[in-house]
């Protein structure tokens, strides 16, 4: 193999040194995950020594909305209501509400007030709820997921038994197209290198992750710290909202609620792809630079390592048999190690999120192969600014 041009060797310095840093600094940030807490179980009794409330946001959910109300029917004490807080949908969702309620009187339709100027709709709505909510616990559910029984007791359960004043859990995803589950793991790996993982340790509060599709809070908590408004005009309103709290002293946890939740697919890949990139780069909760940072770490040490590998191995074989006698052969054997543990450890998150997934099948188990497209999305999201999300429109909003 001929030797390296001297700006071949500079950049391939700089590529090692860049990915040995940010392979480190992911090492550090899955090492607490080793003694994650497991997935949080259903509770099968009751419990009447504390009171929550579920509020449930909607906007022409009604091909949604209806599982998530058929698993909270099911739910036993603590539970003390469901606020379904509606803005105002037009395809038949409140009719479906309201027959709901006609089965089970803890189930309230609440219309919530006119958006005002600078709120995210669904944040607005969560705002109504909380006011009119009389639990000592405040759990926010979104319309597309399915509640097992005992989820609410094992909520509280699980953010009693670690003394958590704020909670949120991490859903089992169902329902899911072979293409979504090619690309969706890729990019919830993402979230794993970029914050750590469920039932992790206590992270800082500029890395605490949250779920607003299950999230618990006390309601004095909330109340005293304005509610709902310090992530009015957030895209990732559950993860502003968490790291606001934490940031002002409440103990935030992120849980694996794989075994008490589950999330229903989107309609498409499309809008899979759409939605997800919504927020998921945690704008609005993350400096820029920090965000660019993760950007960076996510295609060094998940979407690069397996084409660099690819490409060295070619080099490699034509090559391989004065390869030992290259000058440049230190430099080779580094970043094939550096690269090579990279790609395991990707590997092994697979085996980590499988609970994350209902069904998996062959291209769950290929998804690392869509790490690029991921990456490529976690970009775009980064540099964009959304307008819109699941029909509701916020042109007001600050930028």
């Amino acid at each position: 193999m001929p030797p390296l041009t001297d700006f071949a060797r500079a950049a391939g310095l700089l590529l090692l040194a860049i990915q040995g840093w940010l392979l480190f600094v992911l090492l550090v940030r899955l090492a607490p995950g080793h003694s994650r807490r497991p997935p949080v179980a259903p509770r099968r009794s009751p419990r009447g020594d504390t009171t929550v409330s579920v509020i449930v946001t909607t906007l022409n959910e009604v091909h949604r909305v209806g599982p998530c109300l058929e698993g909270l029917m099911q739910q036993q004490e603590p539970l003390l209501e469901v606020l379904v807080v509606d803005s105002r949908s037009t395809d038949g969702t409140r009719e479906l509400v309201q027959a709901a309620a006609a089965r089970d009187a803890r189930i309230r339709l609440v219309t919530d007030d006119p958006l005002p100027p600078g709120w995210v709709g669904k944040v607005w709505a969560l705002e109504n709820g909380l006011r009119e909510a009389k639990g000592d616990w405040v759990l926010g559910i979104d319309a597309d997921t399915v509640p097992a029984p005992g989820l609410v007791g094992a909520v509280i359960d699980a953010v009693e038994q670690d003394g958590y004043d704020v909670a949120s859990f991490s859903p089992q995803f169902r329902d899911q197209t072979p293409t979504e589950r090619f690309v969706q793991p890729a990019m919830l790996t993402t979230l794993v290198y970029r914050c750590g993982a469920a039932g992790a340790t206590q992270p800082p509060p500029d890395r605490v992750l949250a779920n607003g599709q299950c999230f618990v809070a006390r309601r004095d908590l909330l109340l005293r710290h304005g509610g709902y408004a310090p992530a009015r005009a957030s895209w990732c309103d559950d993860v502003t909202l968490a790291r606001h709290l934490a940031h002002h002293g409440a103990r935030v946890g992120f849980l694996d609620g794989s075994k008490i939740i589950q999330v229903r697919s989107y309609a498409s890949f499309s809008e899979m792809w759409r939605e997800w990139g919504r927020s998921f780069d945690l704008k609005d909760a993350t400096p820029m630079r920090r965000r660019w940072l993760d950007v960076a770490l996510v295609w060094a040490v998940q979407a690069m390592p397996l084409p660099l590998l690819l490409a060295m191995g070619v080099a490699m074989a034509m090559g391989a048999r004065n390869l030992a006698a290259s000058p440049d052969a230190m430099l080779w054997r580094a970043l094939l190690l550096v690269n090579g543990l990279a790609l395991c450890i990707r590997l092994f998150m697979l085996w980590a999120l499988r609970g994350s997934y209902a069904e998996r099948g062959w291209s769950f188990w290929l998804s690392w192969l869509s790490d690029i497209a991921a990456a490529w999305r976690l970009t775009l999201s980064t540099a964009r600014r959304p307008k819109a999300w699941r029909g509701r429109a916020f042109e007001s909003l600050p930028a």
